[in-house]
């Protein structure tokens, strides 16, 4: 890179005629500019007497800029300074993928709720419609984790079938979305087979105070009409 040092740069107008020119004082590595949704282009970075680059210190930001302010003020009398910050430049060349995030995060955290709220109503029915089994288990022996593993079981594996299921949907879902990056990672395993391990933690928290609370009812109510 360093043998276009010291060389002349033409830049051409829109009839392809040489227009300004100028000399390469410097060559820096490749580095994004763009969305990484864009491949890297060639970049010039002209040296001009209006635009500054400056790194200031992020503990004393409005210190700085007020410092910058009155320096630009004795400079040019009469007109303001302009000024962006480059992480408010990056921000917005993701501003879709944040707000596709937010609506992702609000519509999961819904689905989870009405999902538990479904599983609470139906391991309800579940244990009262099993309530005189349980009580029988209970007088036969049955100890409480058992009682509790017995009704969990049937939801576990309703848990563990919604994840078979969803999986490769998600998988085809996120590398849907991964193509439209020019720059992208790849999707590990183990982020899915932590979704399932918290999907299932939910529906077993779920499903364990129903279960409990009838696992730990006196077996003598349950048979009491029998």
């Amino acid at each position: 890179m360093e043998e276009a040092l010291g060389k002349q740069l033409h830049r051409l107008d829109a009839q392809g005629q040489v227009g300004r020119t100028g000399v390469i004082l410097g060559v820096v590595n490749n580095f994004h500019y763009q969305s990484l949704h864009e491949t890297l282009k060639p970049l010039v970075i002209p040296f001009g007497a209006w635009d500054y680059a400056v790194r200031i210190n992020p503990h004393n930001i409005s210190e700085t800029i007020s410092y910058m302010q009155k320096t630009w003020e004795t400079m040019v009398p009469g007109m303001p300074l302009n000024y962006r910050f480059l992480d408010d430049n990056i921000d917005q060349l993701y501003r879709k993928e944040q707000k596709l995030g937010q609506i992702i995060q609000y519509f999961t955290i819904l689905a989870i709720f009405i999902a538990c709220l479904g599983l609470f109503g139906l391991a309800s029915f579940t244990t009262q419609t099993r309530t005189k089994e349980i009580g029988v288990r209970k007088v036969l022996g049955a100890t409480v984790p058992s009682l509790v593993l017995l009704l969990s079981k049937e939801f576990t594996r309703l848990v563990l079938m919604a994840f078979v299921i969803a999986t490769p949907i998600a998988w085809w879902a996120m590398n849907r979305w991964l193509e439209n990056f020019a720059y992208r990672i790849g999707i590990e395993w183990w982020i899915f087979a932590l979704a399932g391990a918290l999907a299932l933690t939910i529906a077993l928290l779920t499903v364990s105070s129903q279960a409990i609370k009838a696992a730990l009812t006196n077996p003598a109510d349950s048979l009491r009409y029998e």
